[in-house]
């Protein structure tokens, strides 16, 4: 299982994930807006209000988590740190 070191918000609802391994990879949000339960993600400040909960991300103000698993599944390698 992956962890989580580290987590920025980018624009355009992105974020770079540097997972425990050292790879940083970038996550493209937009994708996720299609399904309800993550619609209320697609403001700029409850967007940045994410967490890093180290086996997952979340927005603990509306209840909505992410695993380190799918987001490895679904990021984009940008470097190895």
């Amino acid at each position: 299982m992956k962890t989580i070191k580290n987590i920025e918000v980018r624009p355009g609802f992105m974020l770079s994930v540097v997972f425990d391994n050292g790879i940083n990879k970038i996550i493209d949000f937009k994708p996720y807006f299609r399904f309800p339960v993550f619609e209320i993600l697609h403001s700029d400040n409850v967007f940045a209000s994410v967490r890093n909960g180290g086996y997952f991300i979340e927005w603990p103000a509306y209840e909505i988590d992410l695993s380190a698993d799918t987001l490895w599944n679904d990021g984009t390698v940008v470097a190895n740190l």
